[in-house]
């Protein structure tokens, strides 16, 4: 753990569960919630704390006030990206999805008002995206001399092709919701306000499927992404037969004769 004390006006991250969804908010709407070195390392003991809860099936991301977030407190942050250190304390599951220990459950974000540097990268680095029709998205560390390091240049090249990838991640340049759609970086758009409320209604969706299943799908997808379709069709079998003998897959079966939704338990 670290030795920082926080600050009020550091902003934090705060979490909640409803349900068997676990919400992260990232809190600190003065600053436009940019992140501090703070806010960092609480935002990663949140997805820890979300993976290691049981009960918790699916997470959501969100972020109070009128913003997603400006991104870093750069002049804060600045010294700790020299070092080239991890801000976030060891063990701690990375909010990027970078560095392992990794997320193993799936994460929808919802994102409003200004969207940039670390929110393209967490929103990216999340399952599913609601984004407002008022969001305003940029890339512009390009403009501060320094390159994005969260997963940005891996993840717009891969929803949006080289192209259109490097045309907002070389000049930097904003674009809105609409064109986020259209490059895949978000699913959908959704008036301005009620984000959060479309985001939770996808999250409890998914919550209600057996989660073993759904945590077996999102790792196939990604070894798929990752290391190639092959590896994730070597894994098919033997995944499929581990899901198979759960009471979950049983009770699958049984709610298809009876012809009515699954009560699953993730066993």
């Amino acid at each position: 753990m670290t030795n920082m004390q926080p600050r009020a006006s550091d902003g934090k991250i705060g979490t909640e569960r409803e349900g068997r969804v676990f919400l992260i908010g990232i809190d600190r709407p003065h600053k436009l919630n940019g992140f501090s070195p703070q806010m960092l390392i609480e935002l990663a003991e949140a997805y820890t704390a979300f993976e290691r809860d049981d009960d918790a099936w699916v997470g959501l991301l969100h972020a109070h006030g009128a913003n997603f977030t400006a991104g870093l407190e750069l002049d804060k942050v600045a010294p700790l990206m020299r070092d080239g250190g991890s801000i976030a304390p060891a063990g701690t599951v990375d909010p990027l999805s970078l560095r392992p220990p990794l997320r193993s459950k799936p994460l929808v974000c919802a994102v409003q008002g200004i969207c940039f540097t670390i929110g393209i990268e967490l929103m990216l680095a999340s399952d599913i995206v609601i984004a407002a029709d008022d969001c305003r998205f940029a890339q512009i560390e390009i403009k501060r001399g320094i390159m994005p390091a969260g997963g940005a240049t891996i993840r717009m090249v891969a929803r949006a092709g080289w192209g259109n990838a490097q045309r907002y991640l070389l000049t930097g340049d904003e674009f809105g919701a609409a064109e986020a759609l259209r490059l895949g970086f978000v699913q959908e758009v959704v008036p301005a306000g009620t984000e959060k409320r479309r985001a939770l209604e996808l999250a409890r969706t998914i919550a209600e499927q057996a989660p073993l299943a759904v945590r077996a799908s999102l790792r196939s997808s990604r070894i798929a992404l990752d290391h190639g379709p092959e590896a994730a069709i070597g894994e098919l079998k033997g995944q499929q037969s581990r899901l198979m003998a759960s009471e979950d897959a049983a009770e699958g079966v049984r709610s298809f004769t009876e012809r009515r939704k699954g009560r699953f338990t993730g066993r």
